[in-house]
């Protein structure tokens, strides 16, 4: 049997804006069987907003899937890629209280929650929040924010060593007296009120992002500035301020759902949210299905795990 392809490209049936507070309204939208079994996708970045691909991880036929931008990303509003727009309402706390507004507006009882990279962070902090919520949990490339996880990828000693020329590219747009301290040097640069400043820095930062976001390299996406600075902004915005999590992290919280049938899938050459993470999760949780992919890195798309992936969602259909 080969690898699971994509479900076909499909549209949204129902799509909205929905007050969250705080002066927020997040973009949503449904998709496949207004009937089938629900579904929420939550998006990577923090920051990164949904893309069309993320409907095809179901079986249209079987699931209402549900899809939103988080806070100020995307095509919810007001937009973080506007320099005045306040990051103080955007937390964890808010994101996960935004997901359960999200499913009383739909009057969803209960649904299996999907996520990759920051959407495993958010969706393991929604169903220990919420456990009674969640029917399934499928999480990708796990990223569990912890300090020693934010090193490996903003210090020298960590992933500079694998992509030089790109460390280079990402500290060399520092002057050398700062770089002992990159993100609070970049974090000054990215809400510099002078668009001459803060979109160089912006589009240097997540040029670093994308540069190991698969096992083989892919044309990066071409974005407009806006889009840039706001996914910047509010990924700097939770990384120093360790993902807005409890204390002891996500994982002093698995006993919350532990009962929850779930699936943990990440790439061996992950290189972005490296698979000591999602072992440390398996380690804390052996109940949950552990997937290593021997042959991806960390993108959602890669062969390998968008196969276990798919697999799992199918399995879950029918339950």
């Amino acid at each position: 049997m080969g690898l699971r392809e994509f479900y076909p490209p499909i549209e949204p049936y129902e799509s909205g804006l929905l007050d969250v507070g705080d002066g927020n309204e997040i973009y949503w939208e449904t998709c496949g069987n207004p009937d089938g079994k629900p579904a929420v996708f939550l998006h990577g970045g923090p920051g990164g907003g949904v893309l069309p691909d993320n409907r095809r991880f179901f079986d249209p036929t079987a699931y209402r899937i549900v899809l939103f931008d988080q806070r100020g990303c995307g095509r919810s509003r007001p937009h973080a890629g506007d320099p005045g727009v306040s990051l103080e309402h955007n937390t964890t706390r808010h994101l996960v209280a935004d997901i359960e507004r999200l499913r009383e507006h739909l009057a969803v009882d209960r649904w299996l929650v999907f996520g990759g990279s920051w959407g495993s962070t958010l969706a393991l902090s929604y169903a220990q929040a919420h456990p009674g919520r969640v029917t399934e949990l499928v999480l990708r490339g796990i990223y569990l924010i912890r300090p020693a996880d934010e090193e490996w990828g903003f210090a020298p000693t960590g992933l500079a060593h694998l992509f030089p020329a790109e460390w280079e590219a990402f500290s060399g747009a520092i002057p050398a007296a700062e770089r002992h301290d990159l993100l609070t040097a970049y974090g000054r640069r990215i809400n510099d009120p002078d668009p001459a400043v803060r979109v160089p820095a912006a589009r240097a930062f997540m040029d670093w992002e994308l540069a190991a976001n698969t096992l083989l390299p892919v044309p990066p996406p071409d974005l407009d500035d806006a889009t840039v600075l706001a996914f910047t902004r509010i990924l700097h915005h939770y990384i120093v301020n360790g993902g807005f999590l409890p204390e002891g992290g996500l994982l002093a919280g698995v006993d919350r759902v532990r009962s929850i049938p779930a699936v943990i899938v990440n790439g061996r050459y992950d290189m972005k949210t490296p698979p000591d993470q999602a072992w440390d999760l398996h380690r804390a949780w052996p109940e949950a299905e552990f997937h290593i992919v021997e042959d991806a890195g960390h993108g959602g798309s890669e062969p390998g795990i968008r196969d276990h992936l798919i697999s799992a969602t199918d399995r879950f259909r029918d339950r």
